[in-house]
């Protein structure tokens, strides 16, 4: 196990702590009383998304989260290996309200999903390359490639089944998509200027921290926005008429 994170690396991991663990009991909190079925399965899946960041920031902050790996011509780099598998959970559940929320049928849920853990899966191999900064940076442009594919997805297919829902239910699945798009595009730039690509332009405790506000905005954010408008969250949210597939 390494020692915990120094100076900047440990304000960023203990904040992202805390803030997943206030975000965790205010969900926990907001859906105690909730009885509707649809509601609550929004209710559990958006819980869980800030509980397991809260672990893996945990075990971070306390370096069980971080190993040191030894890179041909770049010496040895601090890779927090618990961020991707939070990641690789929280991620497909972000996803999964998304696509609750727009009637999505059961194929793009699948597509979606499978392109996200195929981009965490690839950008953690590239933190674990040991071969050299090229290596690192081929697989930071695979997983960067999958990403872009994902948000075909998002913006196409998954939209246009959003399209066929209600009023509101159309505009807060708007709203999250925007802000899922606008954070995750933000988190591959973060990666290629950081320590873990090997360029090194910002320190590794800026780049801990831009990963925490990130991570809490895309997390905790999101649950808020999704979880105020539950009384939009009941039903399919189609019109009369319609169904999905």
């Amino acid at each position: 196990m390494a020692q915990p994170a120094p100076g900047l690396e440990s304000w960023a991991l203990w904040i992202g702590t805390i803030g997943m663990t206030l975000g965790t009991l205010y969900f926990i909190a907001q859906g105690w009383s909730e009885r509707d079925p649809e509601r609550q399965e929004y209710y559990i899946i958006t819980i869980f998304i800030p509980a397991i960041a809260a672990a893996s920031y945990f075990s971070m902050a306390n370096g069980f989260g971080l190993i040191e790996v030894s890179v041909q011509g770049l010496g040895t780099l601090d890779i927090y290996w618990a961020r991707y598998a939070d990641w690789l959970f929280t991620t497909p559940l972000l996803l999964l309200d998304l696509a609750l929320l727009a009637n999505a049928d059961r194929n793009t849920i699948y597509t979606l999903i499978g392109l996200d853990v195929f981009m965490i899966v690839t950008g953690l191999v590239g933190a674990l390359a040991t071969e050299g900064q090229i290596w690192r940076i081929a697989w930071w442009a695979v997983s960067t490639g999958a990403f872009l594919v994902l948000l075909y997805y998002l913006l196409g297919t998954l939209s246009e089944q959003a399209a066929t829902m209600t009023g509101e239910r159309a505009a807060l699945f708007s709203r999250l998509r925007n802000l899922v798009l606008v954070l995750w595009s933000l988190y591959p730039v973060v990666w290629i200027l950081g320590t873990e690509s090997g360029l090194a332009i910002i320190p590794l405790g800026v780049e801990t921290a831009a990963f925490a506000v990130l991570d809490l905005a895309a997390k905790v954010g999101f649950g808020f926005i999704l979880l105020q408008s539950r009384s939009v969250l009941g039903g399919s949210g189609a019109p009369s008429g319609a169904t999905a597939d």
